[in-house]
């Protein structure tokens, strides 16, 4: 029998409920309280909203940051006209209402496209498209499971299920998010060098099939955990960085700044949201490569 959390511990819970509220319907209040309990009783992997174990395939962009990395704040950062207002959906949104976004100053979007080589977003078609239809320059993620199948396999399972990448100025290159497991190990009961060399594969099989170099979505601490803070892909693929915070805080080794950063999971009208660390017009250079 567990012992009931201490104080600090129910406060770190209340903190970490504020924030994920509204991420969407489908995420029961109880089922998310319960999830944080088991985490912080040394549980290895999220319950789902309804009990038991988070099913395969129902991770999104944020899922470990949540439960893991403890940056919260609770003033969020100053608005930036320098920087250009985005946001990341998955299958938790379901249909998405774009036009509602687009008039809130939402100008680009990532929807998730696949995880590990078993899963693909039954809603990424109105994401995906319904993003690019209202106007938006749009991109498509991969939840990435190491520990389930090799980085140039996942790669290839993106590429075939939405993840590439055309030169029309509208399309942002895929994302590697790479955080912690949300079904066990954190580090996917890889090595800091094995995680390294997955994260290469997988890198090098989407530059190979698409011609672009992939993003990678991480946090700090994460990226410093599992794969000893590596330097080595800094010079190669852009930053998203996740910190739910007033500023982004330490960067991981190799990079300097960041192109995009996830600063909140509730969303004022859905999904999380992100900044484009730049202008519109540095935004559709990024798109068109």
């Amino acid at each position: 029998m567990r012992d009931d959390p201490a104080p600090g511990q129910m406060d770190f819970v209340r903190n970490s409920i504020s924030r994920i509220r509204g991420r969407s319907r489908r995420c029961l209040l109880t089922g998310t309280l319960t999830g944080l309990l088991l985490l912080l009783s040394g549980s290895p992997a999220l319950p789902d909203p309804t009990g038991g174990a988070l099913a395969r395939g129902s991770a999104y962009m944020g899922i470990g940051v949540l439960a893991h990395d403890g940056t919260f704040d609770t003033a969020p950062p100053p608005p930036r006209a320098s920087q250009i207002e985005g946001v990341d959906v998955s299958s938790y949104q379901g249909d998405v209402d774009w036009p509602a976004l687009w008039g809130g100053g939402t100008r680009w979007a990532y929807t998730k496209a696949t995880e590990g080589t078993y899963y693909t977003n039954p809603y990424f078609t109105q994401q995906y498209d319904g993003s690019y239809s209202s106007g938006m320059t749009r991109g498509a993620y991969h939840f990435a499971t190491p520990d389930t199948a090799g980085g140039a396999a996942q790669a290839d399972y993106f590429v075939a299920h939405g993840g590439g990448w055309s030169k029309d100025g509208k399309t942002l290159p895929g994302v590697l998010d790479i955080e912690w497991n949300p079904y066990g190990d954190a580090c996917y009961g890889k090595s800091k060098s094995a995680m390294v060399s997955w994260i290469r594969d997988f890198l090098d099989r989407y530059r190979s099939r698409t011609g672009r170099d992939a993003v990678i979505y991480t946090a700090t601490s994460w990226w410093t955990q599992c794969t000893g803070n590596h330097a080595g892909f800094g010079t190669t693929n852009p930053l998203w960085i996740a910190r739910y915070a007033s500023t982004v805080g330490t960067l991981p080794a190799g990079w300097s700044s960041y192109t995009m950063w996830q600063y909140t999971s509730t969303g004022k009208t859905v999904g999380d949201h992100d900044r484009f660390n730049g202008s519109q017009e540095k935004l559709e250079d990024f798109a068109t490569g």
